[in-house]
């Protein structure tokens, strides 16, 4: 063959070869639109083995509940300058930085100082709470609850506008449909753990004509098209979901009935709110024979209220092992745990959550009674 009839030939598989790379560029980099892949802020070492060509890998996710922002409880952040929220955390900072991802119910809202800070009934926080919730280890807050329209479209659009900014991920209230049929989705260690939320309703504050979009309400049939969305492009389904009655310390018949429903229709995993106070975990057998875990109620995590379990909230963490093998891939959830905590005060100034066994240096009486108190409450249904 000659030389000049080798040449284009070579051109030609250059081009093949630099097209076929392209492509497998694209393809790797492509996500679904209704995706939103987030990955971890800080890397971890991954925990995962190689045994016989397999791959395991193992991550802890932890939850923690409401952080309802009473007007005490922000202005005793403001140091003259400004709102500064970590001090409340630092006593548990440590425990809340353990699980590989961490997930909090961010009760009020969080429109900033220019929509007016307001506590009970209708709630509006600082935006230094967000940045004080990252500090502490959070890395998705859920946003659908009872106060999400206590400022209404703007609290939701100033919320969302300062999360994003930070780089806080939040799901349950959205800013337009698209953003509601964008999926949150956070990949630790290769496990990707999709986030869904929905609450009860917005005390009779009604949604404005033609922006459903604005908070998940629940609905089955819409929380079951979610679902299996999510099931498709991910390995765990997270659900947060605010439900039940206020003050009540175990789960009406209602949750246990949507609980049953949501694992059967393929969630993993229950976080609980609204009560503001704890109800038990549990482990739910679905009709496929696998294991949801649910706790029905995580409590307030900070609040201004006090007593009759108000001020007890806690972190529960959960394992979640990755097998991937020539037969496939499985999935399994092992070893709940519950850490229970106290929020301490002096007369509505000096909020610090605090470890419950450690509470008694804080004022509290009994804090060991309490604590043993509070694991055999929370744990009476695992056993």
């Amino acid at each position: 063959m000659k030389r000049n009839a080798i040449i284009p030939s070579v051109l030609i598989i250059i081009a093949c070869i630099s097209l076929a790379s392209y492509l497998l560029i694209q393809q790797s980099q492509h996500s679904d639109e209704d995706e939103k892949v987030y990955p971890s802020k800080e890397h971890k070492p991954r925990s995962s083995l190689l045994i016989n060509r397999e791959m395991t890998e193992k991550i802890t996710l932890g939850a923690i509940g409401d952080i309802l922002i009473h007007d005490k409880v922000y202005k005793d952040a403001f140091n003259g300058a400004r709102y500064n929220f970590d001090p409340m955390f630092e006593n548990v900072k440590p425990l809340l930085e353990k699980p590989d991802v961490l997930t909090a119910n961010q009760e009020s809202m969080l429109g900033g100082n220019a929509l007016g800070l307001s506590g009970y009934p209708r709630f509006n926080s600082p935006y230094e709470l967000a940045d004080a919730l990252v500090h502490s280890g959070v890395d998705i807050v859920s946003t659908a609850n009872n106060h999400t329209l206590d400022k209404g479209e703007k609290g939701i659009k100033s919320e969302a506008a300062y999360l994003e900014s930070i780089g806080l991920p939040h799901v349950g209230s959205f800013i337009n449909e698209k953003d509601r049929q964008n999926l949150r989705i956070l990949n630790k260690n290769g496990i990707k753990l999709a986030f869904l939320s929905y609450t009860y309703g917005t005390n009779g504050i009604p949604i404005p004509d033609g922006k459903d979009f604005l908070v998940n309400l629940i609905n089955r049939e819409s929380m079951k098209e979610e679902i299996h969305r999510a099931k498709k492009q991910s390995d765990v389904v997270v659900m947060s979901i605010h439900w039940g009655n206020e003050y009540k310390r175990m789960p009406t018949k209602e949750q246990k009935d949507l609980a049953k429903f949501l694992a059967n229709e393929g969630v993993d995993i229950i976080f609980g709110s609204h009560p503001h106070v704890l109800q038990p975990m549990e482990w739910i057998k679905t009709a496929e024979g696998k294991r949801t875990f649910v706790i029905y109620s995580l409590g307030n995590f900070i609040s201004a209220q006090h007593g009759d379990y108000k001020d007890i909230g806690g972190l529960t963490t959960i394992d979640i092992t990755k097998h991937v093998s020539e037969k496939g891939t499985t999935i399994d959830f092992s070893n709940p745990a519950f850490y229970p905590t106290y929020v301490a005060s002096k007369k509505n100034h000096n909020f610090r959550v605090v470890p419950l066994e450690k509470a008694g240096s804080f004022g509290l009486r009994n804090a060991n009674a309490k604590f043993k108190e509070i694991q055999t409450h929370m744990q009476q249904w695992l056993r």
